[in-house]
């Protein structure tokens, strides 16, 4: 039994499709009047990202181009009709092209660190701790690298969207029959472990790093770069980065947990409710593309490479960061084929067991 909702369009094209258009409107401007361009050479913290490969003057032209030319296609998805084979299968290429671009490319490790710091800051903010000026680090740059990211999402949403449909696919679960294979909950169970353990193997050592450092370990460091460490307070935001990842690491391991699954019964009020599978599935989708986001652009970075050649315990955790992303992706996906169950819109398949992991 099927419902109309799984052949219709929904709302992620026409969103995408005014979000790139906006800032393809906004990428036009700085053409013509050569001024705005905060990406590349412009971007005071540029090392660490693709982009320092496109030259600025051509920079405004192009993301003009990419950007207006994927609002057109992602407006194009808004019908109902198919598509000729060769027309839809330029349009899903370029379509996830460009939602990697911008998903992938134009955030960079700075986009991780704040989302890293961000407690932190808010915090910290009202005791004037830590010194820095907010003005600086939330500034028109991180802008644009944030609504890359915002953009990347909404566009793989509506391919995702449209190419489901146009393959005559439910557009809400992507079934377009029994389910068989990888995708199966028991399967998923199987490989989804070993993903949800490698994801939080890896930021719980960057954790157990940081922590030393408190503890006054000089892991990977000089004691006399440590002392300074704890005189300027540096230590302490180190610590706050490392508290951070092990609570990144403990919700990874969730993902193959009965407790992310039914909240624990000391919870207050939830205990013993169902874990809504989107409460884990959004923040780890989002999470695994910014570190994927910020891999990329550290492996641009020719410090990275450095870094590699002198390996130390300081520095051993951001060269595992290449893998953190999709093994949280992996483990992410693991979760929802398990979870997701009978499908609202086309009731497939009949809702059975949920396998355990």
């Amino acid at each position: 039994m099927t419902t109309t909702s799984t052949t219709r369009p929904g709302r992620a094209a026409p969103l995408a499709a005014g979000w790139l258009g906006l800032w393809g409107v906004l990428a036009m401007v700085g053409t013509l009047t050569g001024h705005g361009y905060p990406l590349g050479a412009n971007d005071a913290y540029g090392e660490a990202s693709l982009l320092r490969l496109l030259p600025v003057r051509y920079g405004p032209p192009v993301f003009a181009v990419v950007l207006l030319g994927a609002a057109v296609a992602a407006l194009a998805m808004v019908g109902t009709a198919r598509p000729s084979r060769p027309l839809r299968g330029l349009l899903l290429a370029y379509g996830w092209a460009v939602a990697v671009l911008l998903a992938v490319v134009v955030p960079d490790v700075r986009v991780l660190m704040i989302l890293a710091y961000l407690p932190m800051l808010i915090i910290g903010a009202p005791f004037g701790w830590p010194p820095v000026d907010y003005a600086e680090i939330f500034n028109w740059t991180l802008a644009a690298k944030f609504s890359g990211l915002v953009a990347g999402v909404l566009l793989a949403a509506a391919v995702l969207a449209w190419q489901r449909r146009t393959a005559g696919s439910c557009v809400a679960c992507g079934r377009d029959g029994d389910e068989a294979g990888w995708t199966t909950p028991a399967a998923a169970a199987r490989w989804g472990r070993w993903a949800a353990w490698s994801a939080a193997a890896i930021p719980l050592v960057y954790a157990a790093t940081r922590f030393a450092w408190v503890l006054g370990i000089p892991l990977g460091l000089s004691r006399e770069f440590l002392t300074e460490m704890h005189d300027n307070g540096l230590v302490w935001a180190g610590a706050g980065l490392g508290a951070f990842a092990t609570v990144g690491a403990v919700l990874t391991i969730g993902l193959v947990r009965r407790w992310g699954e039914v909240f624990p019964r000391w919870l207050p009020r939830l205990g013993g409710r169902r874990v809504p599978p989107l409460l884990a599935v959004v923040p780890g989708t989002l999470v695994a593309i910014a570190v994927t986001a910020g891999s990329l652009g550290e492996l641009a970075n020719s410090d990275f490479w450095q870094m590699a050649g002198g390996f130390s315990s300081a520095n051993a955790p951001m060269l595992l960061w290449p893998l953190w992303g999709p093994a949280l992706g992996a483990a992410t996906l693991a979760y929802h084929l398990r979870r997701r169950g009978a499908c609202a819109s086309c009731r497939r398949p009949w809702p059975g067991p949920v396998a355990r992991a």
